[in-house]
């Protein structure tokens, strides 16, 4: 091997030695698993093979930053590998802007929409839950980060973003331009659905949505409300943890939910009473746009058999992330902590499976959405069933 090839595999061990030291993370992977060494041999003899064989000089940099992309990519959607001027930017805190267009984005692939918030540009050019951003500004997102998708997103508000989307197992892919705006905070909003049957819209969840339920649900049993249906259908905005405070209102003892690092004890959720729990029946609808504090409040209600969960499978978001940072100046946002259901259940990557399972109906791109909510009847039907028996 030549000289310039002796460098490069030195720098790729380098930064793996320093990968591997993180957290501890692949010691314990070492000790855990035999065959650790093996791959890291197998990884060396790439590196070896093409800095002696590649057609061309290697441009080490390009190949690093591939390669730790890779490993990243190898875990869950939100850990994500920054560059040491991505680095800068989180440590600082620095937003590219104000505005927004209300979109929650996964990653498969390509960036994803988890779910387009109530009200947003999103919303209001019709994305939804699982549709496919295949490029920001004609940039692929095909090696876009969630990260870095969320500061592409955003910018100044009044300013064009152009996104490239392909829904379902359509082979056409549809231009859709989202003006940003600054968007406020959204409030609890309730009607009666049904005679005796109050239906609360939980939009998002903030430090005042238990505040704003107990006003709602106080509003609606005056109005004849007997039971409830709370719709968390596309709710995957706010800190995770907010979800359980509203979650207490319905459930007065007990664990909500667990947090689980790595290595260590699972550990309760500590969430004070909200000044008695309100006891009207409940029915919970949900979704594939269902993530963070909303998979954690259904996951409260459906653990202790308040409610059952009516619809989809929830995405499966519930998990919090760290940033690591690497010799290089470079950095890994990692997940270290993930969400568990009172009984000990995994939500992280699992989601939450409903008790009535209700698809919620495809649109066409472009069509209005449908009259009917087939979600929101199966939970009626459910308290009129209940109610016979």
């Amino acid at each position: 091997m030549n000289h310039r090839g002796r460098l490069i595999v030195l720098a790729v061990s380098v930064a793996i030695v320093a990968f591997a030291a993180v957290g501890g993370f692949m010691n314990r992977a070492m000790a855990a698993r035999g065959d650790t060494f093996q791959q890291l041999s197998i990884f060396d003899d790439v590196v070896r093979l093409i800095s002696t064989n590649y057609v061309e000089d290697v441009d080490l940099d390009k190949v690093m930053h591939g390669a730790m992309h890779g490993l990243a990519d190898g875990l869950d959607p939100d850990t994500a590998y920054l560059d040491a001027h991505q680095t800068a930017t989180f440590e600082k805190h620095e937003a590219p802007g104000t505005g927004q267009t209300g979109i929650e984005l996964t990653r498969q692939y390509y960036l994803r929409v988890i779910a387009a918030r109530d009200g947003s540009p999103a919303a209001r050019a019709g994305l939804q839950p699982g549709d496919y951003i295949r490029a920001i500004d004609g940039q692929s997102t095909r090696d876009t980060s969630v990260y870095e998708g969320v500061r592409l997103l955003a910018g100044k508000p009044g300013t064009i973003v152009r996104l490239t989307v392909l829904r379902g197992s359509a082979a056409d892919t549809h231009e859709v331009e989202l003006t940003r705006e600054v968007l406020t905070p959204l409030a609890v909003t309730s009607r009666i659905a049904a005679p005796g049957t109050g239906y609360l819209r939980l939009p998002s969840f903030g430090p005042d949505t238990a505040p704003q339920i107990r006003k709602e649900t106080a509003s609606l049993q005056k109005a004849g409300a007997t039971r409830l249906v709370i719709d968390v259908r596309g709710n995957a905005f706010g800190d995770v943890e907010l979800g359980l405070a509203p979650a207490r209102l319905f459930v007065g003892t007990g664990i909500l939910a667990y947090r689980q690092d790595r290595g260590q004890e699972k550990e309760p959720v500590a969430v004070p009473d909200e000044g008695g729990p309100l006891t009207l029946p409940l029915m919970v609808l949900a979704d594939n746009g269902t993530a963070g504090a909303a998979e954690l409040f259904a996951g409260a209600l459906q653990g202790h058999h308040r409610a059952d969960v009516v619809g989809e499978r929830t995405r499966g978001r519930a998990a919090r992330q760290k940033l690591v940072k690497l010799p290089d100046g470079s950095s890994l946002l990692l997940t270290h902590l993930y969400y568990l259901t009172p009984g000990g259940g995994a939500i992280h990557e699992k989601g939450l499976v409903p008790d009535v399972a209700v698809e919620q109906p495809s649109i066409d791109f472009g069509q209005p959405p449908p009259t009917e909510d087939p979600i929101l009847d199966k939970a009626l039907a459910a308290f009129a069933e209940k109610k016979a028996a």
